[in-house]
């Protein structure tokens, strides 16, 4: 048995089947998103569909990312703000505006089921962003974060790297896990293309949403596969670029 995680998606269903096909999946693997299903490309409501479909068949656990957040909050209220928009969002409130009613429920229902974040047997968080509390996860007192912070993520690239895990100074939060997976802040910020690692923490947002690819990738052996830029199956598109 397997674990896979998968990074940001951002509305490119095209990618996700490409990468997913690419993957010899196993009846007994479990894969995890990491979140940020929706707002980028045309497809945000067809990867949600994709993915409810998906969870029927596979073993799967949906973590939540702020852009989920934020279209959950606009299909229950139809409130929205145009920063909202102007990252990705429009895109999306096109997609749901001829939707029934009846679809649209299943998709809150999908969304508001999305998980904070998951702990594995064997210690490792998945998170879509990252927790700011030193005593872990179950001590947040803001639970936005999960879905917002990137202090995690700045804390691991300004590591000073002659530090070690018994030095004093070396960051509280990498100490209380075996492994990290996070999404929500590109790796191609770093002139990075595949997921990165500094200390445990792994990052697997590989630029989807703007000009990189949908990345998968396996827990236990690190092998990773990954779509074509996104970008490229959608070039009469803008993207978030």
């Amino acid at each position: 048995m397997n674990t896979y995680v998968i990074g940001d998606i951002h509305g490119g269903l095209k990618a996700l089947e490409q990468v997913m096909n690419k993957v010899k999946f196993q009846e007994n693997d479990t894969i995890i998103f990491l979140g940020d299903y929706v707002d980028g490309w045309s497809d945000s409501k067809e990867v949600i569909e994709y993915l409810i479909t998906l969870n029927q068949k596979r073993n799967c656990i949906f973590l939540r990312g702020n852009h989920d957040d934020l279209l959950l909050n606009y299909l229950k209220t139809k409130e929205y703000n145009n920063e909202w928009l102007q990252h990705g969002g429009q895109t999306t409130k096109n997609a749901y505006s001829n939707l029934n009613q009846t679809l649209i429920n299943q998709h809150i229902a999908f969304l508001e089921a999305l998980l904070p974040y998951h702990i594995d047997e064997e210690n490792r968080l998945f998170i879509h962003a990252g927790f700011t509390n030193l005593k872990g996860v179950t001590f947040e007192y803001f639970k936005p974060l999960f879905y917002w912070d990137r202090t995690l993520w700045e804390c691991a690239l300004g590591l000073n790297p002659e530090l070690n895990i018994s030095d004093p100074y070396y960051p509280k939060r990498f100490k209380l896990y075996k492994e990290i997976y996070i999404g929500h802040t590109p790796v191609t910020l770093i002139g990075k293309s595949t997921p990165y690692n500094v200390a445990n923490i792994w990052n697997i947002d590989t630029g989807a949403a703007f000009k990189g690819a949908i990345t998968i990738l396996n827990i236990h052996t690190k092998q990773f596969w990954q779509s074509q830029p996104v970008n490229e199956l959608y070039p009469e598109e803008k993207g978030r670029n």
